[in-house]
């Protein structure tokens, strides 16, 4: 039996991988490589090019393979971007997603782990924001998620998948042995784009929106450690594998920081005073998004272990220094 892991050459996919093959599970990754790289997939797992939604490369994948659970993490992520490209985000989300699921039920996979995401509640304001909350995204991104979601529900009721839906909130640092972290050059992760200023990668970085109804007028988000999100996953599959129940849970610290505080934060572990450039908010951006995450340490067990916005810091850093020698990359204009 084998565990597939979409999206594996990706940022959190990855960390998945290594998790798994750490835990002695057999892993075939499925990616098509347009935002991940075959270099970032452990050798011990097996990498196979191509998309989720291709029913007849996953199809026959899964049987070959004997999977026996699917962690779907292949994607497109960029808020803005599924404004002005929202067919993109629903083909590459929603009907990817789609195909993907229907194969795993002709193929009898009986657990299906899916990466989703806080933008499925929208602008939900300063307070944290529980599992229960009205969902209302703000953007193609978070509707193309909230659909997913959707489809499972109902594919759990009809064919009884087992499933898990876990939402993210903003996902950031890297793994602390230096296997793995956020390698693709232009992400518009914030953490990660200003670790590349203060290396001086780029010339100076972009806060956008300075006029939001919170404290210092920045968007204010839950940044919760890469490893921490990919120990839920862990938790989650071994919950499903054990007879669990399907459930729906945020993964988050339950704790904001806002653009600025982040920013002083890079500025404080890297020693470097980079530029700023303050400028209009994005579209599809909510002023703040923080995790009601109670739930997920009760139904799961779930103790974070690298909740410190300083170590979140510290490891993306690492990596990021990593990467300048790894790949000699060129300033990122």
């Amino acid at each position: 039996m084998s565990v597939l892991v979409t999206g594996g050459a990706g940022y959190i996919g990855s960390h998945m991988v290594l998790r798994l093959l750490d835990a002695g599970e057999r892993v075939v990754v499925v990616d098509n490589l347009v935002t991940g790289f075959d270099w970032a997939v452990d050798s011990r797992a097996r990498l196979v090019t191509g998309d989720v939604g291709d029913m007849g490369l996953v199809g026959p994948l899964l049987r070959e393979e004997e999977v026996s659970a699917i962690l779907h993490f292949a994607g497109s992520v960029v808020v803005p971007e599924s404004v002005a490209d929202p067919l993109k985000y629903y083909r590459n989300n929603t009907a990817n997603t789609r195909n993907l699921i229907e194969a795993a039920v002709e193929a009898g996979v009986g657990r299906f782990i899916f990466s989703s995401t806080a933008a499925v509640y929208g602008g939900a304001g300063m307070d944290p924001v529980f599992e229960d909350a009205e969902l209302d995204p703000e953007a193609p991104y978070g509707r193309s998620k909230w659909m997913s979601e959707m489809m499972l529900a109902d594919v759990g009721v009809a064919h009884g998948l087992r499933y898990g839906i876990l939402r993210y909130f903003n996902v950031a640092g890297a793994d602390p042995e230096g296997r793995a972290g956020q390698s693709t050059p232009r992400a518009t992760h914030l953490i990660k784009i200003a670790c590349q200023t203060a290396l001086g990668l780029r010339p100076r970085m972009e806060v956008f929106g300075t006029d939001y109804p919170t404290p210092d007028g920045t968007a204010v988000r839950d940044y919760i450690h890469v490893t921490d999100l990919i120990e839920a996953h862990a938790l989650m599959l071994d919950h499903l594998g054990a007879g669990g129940a399907s459930d729906t849970l945020n993964c988050g610290y339950g704790r904001g920081y806002s653009v600025r505080e982040v920013i002083e934060t890079v500025r404080e572990v890297s020693g470097v005073e980079f530029e700023t450039v303050e400028s209009p908010r994005r579209p599809g951006d909510p002023p703040s998004l923080v995790a009601g995450a109670d739930r997920v340490r009760e139904r799961l067990g779930w103790r974070p272990a690298h909740e410190s916005l300083g170590e979140i810091v510290t490891t993306a850093l690492a990596w990021e220094k990593h990467l300048m020698t790894r790949n000699d990359p060129p300033p990122i204009a």
